[in-house]
């Protein structure tokens, strides 16, 4: 049996996380626009009324994340899978002197572009169209890693470049297995042709440790989404 870190499993990994991190950029190009009024709290009556009571979730692991990553004012961070870059611009916000923003997904950078640009903060973030392993990052303080282990392939290598490219923590959401939601939503993302991946604790717990993470917290999110919220300690 080939070791983990045989060229060939390697070779094959990478390949379907190549294939994976250019289905789910094609599955969120879709409606990045919509995506983008989550956070902004843009939509609708109804829409945000679906928003408050359904996925809570997302807002919840927004708040715990910087809570997690505590005093950014000065620090250097990486948010892989930024999206339309909510976290990007928070984390600027609060201090941080420099953002690297990390996405596949070209209309979703078009608009964290427009929101750098409507804040004034091009000079402090660098965008990179790209996904983790494929794409290197520089060395940071911290990461945010929010809802992409959902559609890793192999979460080993992307672990094994996050742990490498930070200094101090990351803070990671893994989506979470239900005996209801976890079937329902991989049929409605194979209809669009993007795979998704779910976790428990002790899964988490052994891929975190076996790539030399210091320490592992896990939380669970309440909520519809339950998904985990991890922070890693280098």
């Amino acid at each position: 049996m080939p070791s983990r870190d045989d060229p060939s499993r390697v070779a094959n990994n990478l390949e379907a996380a190549g294939r994976n991190s250019a289905a789910s950029a094609s599955f969120f190009d879709g409606f990045a626009a919509a995506f983008d009024t989550l956070y902004d709290k843009k939509r609708g009556r109804f829409m945000r009324w679906l928003d408050e009571n359904y996925r809570g979730d997302m807002f919840i692991r927004f708040q715990w994340s910087f809570e997690r990553l505590g005093d950014l004012q000065g620090k250097t961070v990486a948010d892989i899978g930024c999206g339309s870059g909510p976290y990007v611009i928070e984390a600027l916000r609060r201090g941080a002197s420099h953002v690297i923003a990390l996405d596949p997904a070209p209309g979703m950078l078009a608009l964290l572009r427009e929101r750098l640009s409507s804040t004034g903060n091009q000079h402090r973030c660098t965008v990179v169209q790209g996904a983790l392993p494929e794409t290197s990052l520089p060395y940071c303080d911290h990461a945010i890693v929010m809802g992409v282990l959902d559609y890793v392939y192999d979460p080993r290598p992307f672990l094994k470049a996050l742990r490498s490219a930070i200094r101090i923590s990351a803070v990671v959401s893994f989506p979470s297995r239900h005996w209801f939601r976890t079937p329902l939503r991989k049929f409605r993302y194979w209809i669009r042709r993007c795979p998704v991946y779910f976790y428990d604790e002790a899964r988490i717990r052994e891929l975190c440790l076996g790539e030399n993470f210091s320490e592992v917290q896990i939380r669970k999110i309440p909520g519809a989404g339950m998904d985990y919220h991890v922070w890693l300690s280098i």
